[in-house]
């Protein structure tokens, strides 16, 4: 799927992208950077979880 970055810097994702992956409405998520052309999104609790029990993201 293509998505198009609007010209105020917005990305809309469909709803089943977000249900494909767990998250619905309201979650939390954290995005970051993973490289040159590359965007993730963690749900911020798992995200958190990681960096405690790991140090990392």
């Amino acid at each position: 799927m293509e998505l198009t970055i609007g010209e105020d810097g917005t990305v809309v994702l469909p709803l089943g992208v977000l249900a494909e992956a767990g998250l619905s409405p309201g979650s939390s998520v954290l995005a970051y950077s993973q490289g040159d052309g590359r965007i993730v999104l963690r749900r911020a609790e798992d995200a958190l979880e990681q960096l405690m029990e790991e140090g990392t993201l």
